[in-house]
């Protein structure tokens, strides 16, 4: 029998744990001098606790979590209360952390909390001042094996998720962060939504999206949020985006790209037919009503109308684009200049400048004149546009000088703090085994021997005065205090909005005879939640296999690929097994109703599982 084990989702595993450490509040008689300390309460952030705790009369608390030097001290003031219910963020891991804990004039008290390994030390330095950076944390998140991590002034680790919550990090107006689930869909890294969670781990809301969630996501004035996606059921992928309702999950606008651009016309080097745009950014400027996106397969970022979709200009290098699309191709003015190919993160300054993180990857729209790892580099870089007269001109650009150990060929992002005042995060570089720089993407350099590190730098004025060097990739760096204003933890129940496509189906019949239980070499094994189960196994490389739910009423199939296939892109490499004969095939429940027997056509022969999926 396949081995069969079901994962509750986060949020009512954390709905539990809340509501027994409430329970265990109520029932004592927890004070300022003698409070209720709970570490981890909300089981994702290992580096985080809550403390409990009620006065006689109304006061402003101060929490302090004391740094090991005094610039690394965290300290946030919470609001007026008599039941005091505290988010304590920024501990340390392996140390007896110290925390102060102290009324508005009146008399405090210092708890301990001792904290084992969380996580191992990547850092491999930081180069900045206390006075510089503060009390923030600099975020990376994941693109391989790494777990989301924040890192203070010192290089030290103080913010951590044991769940693998990928793609952008944002920080939201309401002090919340929004993130990409921990919950995969689609390999290879489509995700089932966003999580809008507390920085100490508690997550308030799950956005489902129908066609998964990928790379980015923008939170509009008025709360709601555009999100990157795809349509699952069609043969593209990234080349979507869409308006989430921030209170119902619904969508309320649509826009697919293929409705502007047409797939083949204007493909760089790593354009694929199923890939053909590729969208890593998205960024809604209200001066001019319109959205830009970034689409690392033409080596473009396109502006489309909000309201209408049409297209209203290109950045890229107009190489390879149908005479139609020309007129929407600013020409190059000024000295110095370049053009970006297949970039990441781009940026709306509020002049109206475009940056974007360039990543410079092969150099060229043309296979014959690739540019070679080793003398390659990536880049920030802001343009200047004028759209009357359809001029071009680059005005920063910060990185190229570093040549080839700055250089990302994936991912990457750039921040605008202020004028001059820039993040650049190249964090997809890799060296192969005999230590030459390689254009390798996600595990794959690791898989080769080699290895990788990130390297995120703030600039102001062209002085470097912040870098983080670190080992391994990382999707993007995002600079944040994790105490802020409406940091206040909420209680209650978490919800999941939204919901999924059904996953596609195959209709033809493929004639098979039984064969009893699966194979035993196939290691399989089933992991069912609540809306979408899937299947870990392996397979030889080139069988046909179908996985099928059958009940006495009706059949559904679906078609797994066992063809290797080489990824031009690999934005995060967090679900890949270093073994490409090793499968995982994920299905939802959408569509889907009653008890289901799951099993497994290989080739010719069906064979069960004996496992039942209730939808």
């Amino acid at each position: 029998m396949v081995n069969y084990s079901y994962l509750e989702h986060w949020i009512p595993q954390q709905t539990a744990a809340e509501k027994a450490m409430l329970e265990e509040f109520e029932a004592g008689n927890y004070t300022l001098q003698n409070p209720l300390v709970k570490y981890n309460p909300y089981l994702i952030n290992p580096l985080a606790a809550v403390v409990l705790f009620k006065t006689e009369e109304p006061v402003a608390i101060t929490v302090t979590v004391k740094g090991k030097t005094k610039p690394a001290d965290f300290r946030h003031t919470f609001p007026k209360a008599t039941t005091h219910i505290l988010p304590i963020v920024g501990l340390y891991q392996n140390y007896t952390n110290k925390v102060e804990i102290t009324p508005y004039r009146g008399e405090g008290t210092t708890i301990e909390i001792e904290v084992g390994e969380v996580a191992p030390d990547i850092v491999e330095y930081c180069d900045t001042t206390p006075e510089y950076f503060q009390d923030n944390v600099m975020i990376l998140a994941p693109s391989g094996l790494f777990c989301p991590c924040g890192f203070d002034y010192a290089g030290d680790l103080r913010w951590y998720l044991n769940a693998m919550c990928v793609f952008d990090y944002k920080r939201l107006k309401n002090g919340n962060l929004l993130i990409g689930s921990d919950r995969l869909l689609k390999l290879p890294y489509y995700m089932s939504g966003l999580y809008e969670l507390s920085p100490v781990g508690k997550i308030y809301k799950e956005y489902t999206i129908p066609g998964g969630y990928h790379h980015d996501q923008f939170e509009m004035e008025d709360g709601n949020l555009l999100v990157l996606t795809e349509d699952l059921r069609s043969e593209t992928v990234e080349d979507m985006c869409v308006l989430i309702d921030r209170e119902t999950g619904e969508i309320l606008k649509t826009w697919d790209y293929k409705n502007c651009l047409t797939p083949g016309d204007g493909a760089g080097c790593s354009y694929t037919d199923e890939d053909w745009f590729h969208n890593n950014a998205v960024w809604y400027d209200k001066n001019t009503n319109s959205l830009t996106f970034s689409g690392r397969h033409v080596d473009s970022m396109i502006n489309i109308d909000y309201e209408t979709g049409n297209l209203n200009w290109i950045i890229g290098d107009p190489n390879n684009w149908s005479e139609e699309k020309q007129k929407y191709f600013f020409k190059p003015v000024g000295n110095d200049f370049e053009w970006q190919y297949e970039q990441h993160a781009n940026v709306i300054t509020p002049n109206g400048d475009v940056m974007c993180f360039d990543n410079h990857h092969n150099d060229t729209k043309f296979e014959e004149f690739k540019r070679p790892a080793n003398t390659s580099y990536s880049r920030g870089v802001r343009y200047r546009i004028d759209t009357e007269k359809m001029e071009i001109e680059q005005v920063w650009q910060y990185g190229r000088g570093r040549g080839a150990d700055f250089f990302s060929p994936y991912i990457c992002n750039v921040e605008y703090y202020n004028e001059g005042h820039y993040l650049v995060h190249s964090g997809g570089i890799a060296y192969n085994a005999d230590g030459t720089p390689s254009d390798a993407l996600g595990p794959y350099a690791i898989m080769a021997g080699g290895s990788q590190n990130s390297i995120t730098c703030e600039v102001y004025d062209d002085k470097k005065l912040y870098e983080l060097k670190v080992k391994g990739n990382f999707y993007r760096a995002e600079k944040l205090k994790l105490y802020s204003d409406g940091i206040n933890l909420e209680l209650g129940e978490g919800k999941i909005l939204g919901y999924l496509y059904e996953t596609n189906e195959m209709d033809t019949e493929v004639p098979t005879e039984d064969a009893g239980m699966m194979p035993e070499e196939c290691g399989a094994r089933i992991v069912e939640e609540f809306d979408k189960f899937t299947l870990f196994s392996r397979f030889v490389k080139g069988d046909l296999v179908l996985l099928v739910l059958e009940n006495e009423n009706e059949k559904h199939q679906y078609y797994i690929s066992t063809t290797a296939t080489p990824n031009k892109a690999m934005c995060c490499g967090s679900f890949i097994d270093s073994d490409d004969r090793n499968i995982r095939f994920g299905v939802t429940k959408a569509g889907l109703k009653g008890k289901y027997d799951v099993k497994v056509i290989i080739n010719d022969k069906k064979y069960d599982t004996g496992v039942q999926i209730t939808c």
